[in-house]
Parts: C-alpha cells; structure tokens; sequence
C-alpha cells in the first residue's frame, strides 16, 4: 500500500488555538505500528485542554502536562497499514488488523511499570498530548514500540471502536469502587464516561442504582441504562434524596465523575460511613474540601483512578456483545476540517460524545 507523504490533522498550538495543518504522514521504526485512524472522539479532557485549564498548560502558560505543539486526541481507533521492523511480531498484528493502543505508553523501566502497575508509569507519556507522541486527530498515527494494543473487531461501528478508550476508564473507576451485590452506589456526572459507569455498576451488582446530573437529558438516557433513581441537582437536593433512599445512611460507593468541585463536597456529605469514594474526574482547578469528613468523622475508603489499566480486553468483548451499549452516547461526526465546529458543539454540553473524522 503506497501511503501519501502529508496529512491532515489537528494540532494543539495554546489554549483554543488549535489549527488544522498539512504534517507529514510518520514513517513507523524498529517495533512500530502506522495506523490508518478509524475516528477519534472529543474527551473532556480534551475540552478542559483547549479552554487553557492549568493542569496542561501551567499556571502562567508554560510547566503543564502539555508538550506541544501536537496532534490532539486518545480516544482512537484505527487499521494497521504500515509496520516496523520486527512490529509484528512484537504486538502481534498484521496489515489490515484493525487495533487500538492504550492511552499511555509507558516507559517500561520505572519502579510502576517494573511492578505492573504501568498506568502510573514516572515517565507517564499519553497520546495527544505530547509533540513526540501524537493524537488520533489525523489520518494516520504512529504507535511506539512500547504501546499495548489490542485487536478490535470489525463488527464495532468507527463511534463504537473510538468509545473503547473512555468505556475502559470507566470500567477501571468501577473496579475502584469494590462494588458489594445489593450496594447503593452513585454516580455523580452520567456524560460519556458517568454513563458506561452506570452500566458496568450494573453488570458488577449494584442494589440502588443512583445517577447524578445537571441536565435532564443525561438523566433520561441514566434511566434507559438501568438506573433505579436520578436526581438533577440543580432542582433537587441529591444528598437528602439519597439518605432518604437508605434510612439515613448514605451511598456505599460514590463515583464521581462530574469535574465539578460541587461533586466532591456532595460525594462527602452523601457517602455512608465506611463508604468508598472513587474519585475520576479531571478538575480544571484545585478543589478544597474538609478532610476531618474523610478521617475522624466517617472513615472512608478514597480511591483514585486513572486510565484503563487491563480493562482494555474486557470492555472490548462487552461492547461486542451489547452487554456495554455505548450506541446511544455517540452524537455527530465532524471531518477534521471542521474541528472548530465540533469543539463548540461539545463544550455547548448539549451533545454527548463527537467525533472527528480524518480526511
């Protein structure tokens, strides 16, 4: 297969500067991996991102996770066209196999990625957000030797296939929450990721299954998903409603996802005794909360989480299956040259999860 020299893509350049360019097409090396991009969704990483949240591009515009400028995007998916010496058999793919990479490409010499635990790698490289490692906003991405991939099948739509990145984050988070048959749980944010939670809650046995939201829409498609109570907090009083529904006690497991500060302070008051909170969410700005809540007056269990750690596989087979039905979450597909166009649509909120088509 002859591959074109240039491409389109979308590159990060500064806070909403975000431009559609000519770059050249990668040339994949030593144990490397060329893909053609199926379609790449808009996170809301990738919002925060793009509205100059300090936690990518610093507190005055330079010491962030950002490196760019760089090819946004991690929620891809994509064929294999070209392939690096000994690439094969070093991931075990072929041309025409149709794959997705995990979001971070550990350094694989850390103490985390030495013991496993590779998501929390030191080094901690994540596609899209680094001009040496570049998004899936663009016709083709290169995959680095040290990438884990993964087959997908060719039975997922291109939105199902860019949905298995956020739809493993989410399976991780509730993972986090050990989940007890019959538990209360909560979920505070049912966007994207709030509602493949809910689902997965579901499939772990969750009792009381109770979404959290600002938009009604959301709640709506939470309840075709299996939740049991939904609650807008911007007409109702969530934590009295759930304590309501649990004789005063409050959740077992509160996840939260919402990325606003309201979700964790809401999390703390709600959350029972002995209860654990997950926290997932990626906050444009420091959040301060009273710890004695979390200590001497409720002993909770915090657990964080980040990425989608060996949830790759297994989300993969459930969204096969139907058992995770991401179908509905998938909004419009906008042609990389309209990248400006499908940016506004998602920050508007109104939307569930865009995508970008390369050209």
């Amino acid at each position: 297969m002859s591959l074109p020299e240039t491409m389109l893509a979308v590159r990060t350049h500064g806070p909403r500067d975000y431009r559609v360019e000519t770059v050249p097409v990668p040339k994949p090396g030593p144990g490397e991996v060329l893909i053609e991009v199926d379609a790449c969704g808009i996170c809301a990483s990738d919002m925060k991102c793009f509205l100059g949240a300090p936690l990518f591009w610093g507190e005055n515009g330079s010491g962030g996770y950002l490196e760019g400028p760089c090819i946004a995007g991690h929620e891809y998916a994509g064929h294999v066209v070209a392939l690096g010496e000994g690439a094969g058999e070093k991931h075990g793919v072929k041309i025409g196999d149709r794959v997705i990479a995990e979001q971070i490409v550990p350094c694989e010499e850390c103490r985390f990625c030495k013991s496993g635990h590779y998501w929390m790698c030191q080094v901690h490289h994540i596609f899209g957000f680094k001009h040496f490692l570049n998004g899936g906003m663009a016709k083709y991405c290169l995959y680095p030797a040290k990438a884990r991939i993964h087959q997908v099948p060719e039975t997922l739509t291109i939105g199902e296939a860019a949905y298995i990145e956020p739809a493993a984050c989410a399976w991780h988070a509730v993972d986090r929450g050990e989940i007890k048959p019959g538990d209360t749980v909560v979920v505070c944010g049912v966007g994207n990721i709030g509602l493949c939670m809910l689902q997965i809650a579901k499939m772990q046995g969750a009792g009381q299954l109770i979404a959290i939201d600002a938009m009604d829409y959301r709640l709506d498609l939470a309840r075709e998903f299996g939740a049991t109570h939904t609650f807008n907090v911007t007409t109702q009083d969530a934590v009295a409603e759930v304590r309501a529904l649990t004789e005063g006690y409050g959740c077992d497991v509160y996840i939260e996802a919402s990325g606003n500060p309201a979700g964790v302070t809401q999390g703390l008051a709600m959350i029972r005794k002995l209860g654990t909170y997950v926290e997932f969410s990626v906050f444009k700005d420091p959040v301060t909360v009273n710890w004695t809540v979390i200590g001497d007056t409720k002993e909770l269990n915090i657990h964080g989480s980040h990425l989608g750690p060996y949830c790759y596989p297994k989300t993969i087979e459930a969204i096969s299956s139907g058992a995770l039905n991401v179908k509905p979450l998938v909004a419009e597909a906008y042609p990389v040259t309209d990248f400006a166009t499908a940016m506004e649509a998602s920050l508007s909120g109104g939307v569930m999860k865009n995508l970008i088509v390369p050209v």
